[in-house]
């Protein structure tokens, strides 16, 4: 009976759902909030107190409301941390403290040559020049020494309609995004469940990839192979070409595919054989040949029975 092995086939579907974030890497700016979110509304909330006005404060107080709710219905620091997708030390900071005001990080703003431009990058900006390249020639020209690439970063907030010092978000990469996608959504902590339904909202083709990667995983959580022949017709009709690469593999050993679904058998056991010949012949350094590593296998083999036969006995 051939068994296609569970790992192998959710990296494969894994790698297809990052070449998809790849073609639409325009599609991931949308992940970070717009600048309404965290501008005129946040301000006249909470005027004259800058330090809710920055996003690390906002993220800290969402983080203490959500800790302090959960542990005042007695669950443990390890249940939260599981579910929040935190450190458990966290979780103990943030249970303990009395204010989120008192978990809040303030790290020291490390000064840049920048600063003593910043007035008039933004005076510049209210007067209609927002090339970053004639402003960084601009400063110079004032005496500014430091790089271009400062002025572009410095810039980028005001395109969004942010002051210069907030804090700037960058969006995920193609990468993160995948993971995003294919993580389960237990897992998942308060920064992705807050900026992933914002991307899939934005962009048709990863919602998409996103909701037939879900069901795979339902299918191999319930290890039922019933779903698997509609769900590669939809994989071939989604018009991503990944999926429908993946969708053909997968056909031509679908038979096997439905046994790595169903039955309890995967490679494990042989790739981790595989991994540990590979160490041995590593850790003898090219000075040795097949002879001794057939010897090192056989007596680690041997001394390991030995020891789980040992392991097995019931004490007297």
């Amino acid at each position: 009976m051939q068994v296609s092995d569970r790992f192998h086939l959710w990296k494969g579907l894994s790698r297809g759902v990052q070449d998809i974030a790849s073609a639409h890497r325009g599609c991931l700016l949308a992940a970070l909030p717009s600048a309404g979110e965290s501008g005129p509304a946040r301000a006249e909330e909470n005027t004259g107190n800058t330090a809710e006005d920055n996003r690390a404060a906002r993220h800290a107080r969402r983080l203490f409301e959500a800790v302090q709710a959960l542990t005042r219905t007695g669950r443990s620091h390890s249940s939260v941390a599981r579910e929040l997708g935190l450190d458990r030390r966290t979780v103990g900071k943030y249970a303990r403290a009395r204010t989120w005001q008192e978990v809040m990080r303030r790290p020291p703003r490390k000064p840049s040559t920048l600063d003593p431009y910043l007035d008039y990058l933004q005076q510049r900006w209210d007067e209609g020049q927002h090339s970053a390249k004639i402003l960084y020639e601009e400063l110079q020209a004032k005496g500014y020494l430091g790089h271009y690439q400062r002025v572009k970063m410095a810039v980028a907030p005001l395109r969004r309609g942010l002051p210069l010092d907030e804090p700037r978000e960058r969006p995920p990469s193609p990468r993160e995004a995948a993971r995003w996608i294919t993580a389960h959504p237990h897992r998942r902590n308060l920064r992705i469940n807050d900026r992933l339904p914002r991307l899939l909202d934005h962009c048709p083709e990863l919602r998409r990839t996103h909701d037939l990667v879900r069901r795979f995983a339902a299918m191999l959580d319930n290890h039922d192979a019933t779903p698997l022949p509609g769900w590669l017709n939809d994989l071939a009709d989604s018009g991503l070409a990944p999926l429908v690469g993946l969708a053909r593999a997968l056909r031509e050993d679908r038979h096997a595919v439905a046994q790595g679904i169903t039955t309890p058998y995967d490679s494990g056991v042989n790739e981790g054989r595989i991994t540990d010949v590979k160490l041995q012949k590593h850790l003898m350094a090219g000075r040795a040949g097949v002879p001794l590593l057939r010897h090192r296998v056989a007596l680690i083999a041997h001394l390991r029975r030995r020891y789980a036969d040992r392991t097995t006995v019931s004490p007297r």
